[in-house]
């Protein structure tokens, strides 16, 4: 039964692995969560402070496999180590490549929209909360399913760097649903990770890259 997080040290980043019940007798979809600043540092149990790492560890039954990294102290999130580590992870374990999510909160939301970004075809959709992007590259996202989310009374990082990002996508055409929570303050993603319908919008996309590919055959 594998319950338990795992941490993982050989990787480009330090992480926490969770692999859901009766792991062995299929490929599995797979959500790659970046956490916020607090957590940095060399101790993974930082990690389980808030969101998908937290969540796991009281749902044993939750069906993804998920990967939470650490970011070393004093550094931000870095797109080429998250994609050397989705290479290893993907490589390793029994991932479904069409159901790859990607979702952060604070710093790993700014995470979340610039690994999307800059790697858009690798992701079936993503979940950034409180945390912003470039408007320049919003365009990128046009075609990956975005859910972003947000407090109205957040006082570290501002509403409108959500919204900017929004707004940007919108002008392109792109697909993208904007929750705000009109009493929260920054803390807008435990509501948002407890939330079952954010996992079944999730596994309502699957990656375009995989759409082309039964195409093909």
């Amino acid at each position: 039964m594998q319950s338990m997080q795992q941490p993982i040290t050989q990787a480009a980043y330090p992480y926490l692995l969770f692999l859901p019940q009766r792991y062995e007798e299929q490929s599995w979809p797979l959500i790659l969560f970046l956490h916020g600043a607090g957590e940095r540092g060399s101790d993974l149990n930082r990690v389980k402070q808030h969101g998908i790492a937290k969540l796991v560890e009281e749902q044993a039954n939750f069906p993804f496999i998920t990967v939470s990294p650490q970011c070393p102290q004093g550094q931000h999130w870095q797109v080429s180590l998250l994609s050397t580590l989705l290479d290893q992870v993907t490589q390793t374990y029994r991932v479904d490549p069409s159901r790859i999510y990607l979702t952060g909160l604070s710093m790993g939301g700014y995470g979340t929209w610039y690994l999307a970004a800059a790697q858009p075809q690798r992701f079936a959709a993503i979940a950034p909360i409180c945390g912003g992007g470039n408007p320049k590259q919003a365009c990128e996202l046009k075609d990956l399913p975005v859910w972003a989310f947000h407090g109205a009374r957040d006082r570290i990082v501002p509403l409108s760097e959500t919204e900017l990002m929004v707004k940007a996508l919108e002008a392109c055409g792109g697909n993208v649903k904007f929750t705000i929570y009109p009493e929260a303050g920054h803390n807008s993603w435990t509501q948002t990770y407890n939330n079952p319908d954010l996992y079944a919008w999730f596994l309502e996309h699957r990656s375009r890259l995989d759409s082309a590919q039964e195409l093909r055959a």
